[in-house]
Order: C-alpha cells, then sequence, then structure tokens
C-alpha cells in the first residue's frame, strides 16, 4: 500500500466532527448516524492507531492534543478535497442562502437595502433570521452570520471584516434644540438635564461614551428599554437621548428624524461576517460577501463624516 500509516478513511469524519464539537452526539447529529456509529468509528480509528483520542469524563469528553493535532490535519485536506471538488463539478449550487443577523442591524440597515441587494446579486436569495451571540451553523441551519466582536469567534470559521462601530448620542432635533439651545448643538457642553435613554441588551453604552469622550451628561431621567429598536423609537418619539451605533441610525439621520450632536466615536469592535467555510468557495456566498463590503465601506465612509 502506497500510504501504510493511513488509518480507515471511514472513521476520519466521525473523528472529525467529534473533536470539533467535544461531542458525540453532536457529531451524530452533523453526519446523520447514529451516537454508537460515531463512537464504534472513534474506537476502530484509537485501535488502528494505537492510542488513545480521547478522555472520557463524566460529562465531557476532551480530546487529546494528539487528537487535535491530527483533526486539524483531517479537516485541512476535507477542505482541499471538497474545493476540488467543487472546481470540477458541473453542479449548481441552488436554493437560499440563511444569514442571521442581530435584530437591530437587521431591521434598520440591512432590510431597507434589500431592494439593492436583490437589483445588484440576481440570482442570489437569502433568507434573513434575526439572531445575535455565537453562531451554530449546523445545529441552527445557518450559511452566514453578521456579529460584533464583542465575544470570541470561533477559530474554525471563516471571517469577513465588515465594519467599525461607531457610537454617539442621538435625539429628535426639536428635543436638541430645547436642551442646548442650539438647533445642530455644535459646540455644547455636554447633556445634562436631558433624559438618557438605556438599551437593556447594551446597558453600558453610555458609560462607554463618557469614556471615550470625556463628556459627561448628568440625566434628568434614564429609562431603559429592552431593545435597541425600541431605545431607538423613544428617541424618534422625543422621550429622551440615546446612544446609538451609526450604522442603525443612518438612514434616521439622513431623513432629519434624529441629529447626532457630537457625532460618532469608534467603541473598538467591529463587525464581521461568519461563514461555514471561506466566500471563494461558493459562488453565492463571494457574491453575497462582495456586496455587502461595497456596502459597509460606504457606511464606514459616511460615519467619518457625521
Amino acid at each position: 500500500m502506497r500510504w501504510p500509516g493511513l488509518p480507515p478513511l471511514n472513521t476520519l469524519l466521525p473523528f472529525e466532527a467529534t473533536v470539533r464539537h467535544a461531542s458525540m452526539t453532536a457529531a451524530a447529529q452533523e453526519l446523520h448516524v447514529t451516537h454508537g456509529a460515531v463512537s464504534r468509528q472513534i474506537q476502530n480509528l484509537e485501535r488502528s492507531l494505537g492510542t488513545t483520542l480521547f478522555e472520557r469524563q463524566a460529562r465531557a469528553l476532551r480530546p487529546t492534543p494528539q487528537a487535535r493535532q491530527l483533526a486539524a490535519v483531517v479537516r485541512d485536506a476535507l477542505d482541499q478535497i471538497d474545493a476540488a471538488a467543487r472546481q470540477i463539478s458541473h453542479r449548481t449550487t441552488a436554493g437560499p442562502l440563511t444569514l442571521s443577523c442581530e435584530p437591530t442591524l437587521l431591521m434598520r440597515w440591512l432590510i431597507p437595502r434589500l431592494p439593492d441587494l436583490a437589483a445588484n446579486v440576481p440570482g442570489v436569495t437569502v433568507h434573513l433570521s434575526a439572531g445575535g451571540g455565537p453562531v451554530f451553523f449546523e445545529r441552527d441551519d445557518i450559511d452566514l452570520a453578521i456579529r460584533r466582536d464583542d465575544f470570541p469567534f470561533p477559530e474554525e470559521v471563516s471571517r469577513t471584516r465588515l465594519f467599525a462601530e461607531r457610537i454617539g448620542p442621538v435625539c429628535r432635533p426639536d428635543l436638541a434644540a430645547r436642551l442646548t439651545g442650539a438647533a445642530d448643538l455644535v459646540g455644547a457642553a455636554d447633556l445634562t438635564g436631558a433624559a438618557l435613554l438605556h438599551t437593556g441588551t447594551r446597558p453600558q453604552a453610555w458609560d462607554d461614551w463618557r469614556r471615550i469622550t470625556g463628556m459627561t451628561a448628568e440625566p434628568a431621567s434614564e429609562q431603559t428599554l429592552e431593545h435597541f429598536y425600541l431605545t431607538l423609537q423613544a428617541a424618534v418619539a422625543g422621550v429622551g437621548v440615546a446612544i446609538a451605533p451609526y450604522a442603525v441610525v443612518r438612514d434616521d439621520l439622513e431623513r432629519g428624524q434624529l441629529v447626532a450632536p457630537f457625532g460618532f466615536v469608534p467603541d473598538g469592535t467591529g463587525y464581521h461576517l461568519l461563514s461555514r467555510q471561506p466566500p471563494e468557495r461558493d459562488a453565492r456566498v463571494r457574491r453575497l460577501t462582495a456586496w455587502l463590503r461595497a456596502e459597509t465601506t460606504r457606511l464606514e465612509a459616511d460615519s467619518d463624516q457625521a
């Protein structure tokens, strides 16, 4: 045999999935086989190699360092085989791409731009799903996700940077004029006396803005709403002043529904497009990624001037 050290090939898919999930049950679900089938293949692989690949504990399955090393090589090999097969295949990938996006960004930035997506990226259908935090591609049947990098991304996912998060106070123009005596708020020293609106999903937003800018914002009153889109709706209604990311209020600023007294400052985080595999392996993902990059490049350019 040309490769005398090669283990049984039918053991490698269950092994790689088990290492990635640290769970035989999750691996079995991904591969659509039984837990027992995965367990038998792992045992066959361990016998073939003459070594133990997992530390079996009461409620956990921990891959050994040797297992992680082998799994990384197996994953690279499978990626190369997959890429080569796609290059020579005449099959056309069909069906919609499922894109998960944080709810407020989805509602206030992405959905209004869907007509442009349909016009400029024909043939790519996108199914949208609202979601935030860690992404579970296989479990939730998601192809792509837009996420803010305020939590660690898994090493194995492909990521494309989209834009930096920039935050600033926003309020209705007439409220701004009453608070400062100047309709455009230029040169205003602080927001003392304003009603400050907080968001339950990002409770430190005002503290972050104070820390970054050194400005004060001693409130006359405070109110917390559960989600950003509720907080921003309250700001549009004139209830008070909200801290907002530029991306989700850009259209409101253009329409004159909101003003940004002090502009926007980067808070050190950013948004990324996460995918199961690199965009170049799927023409649909590649085209959607290119469109998102073009849109977010314009977004960043506009935020620098806001």
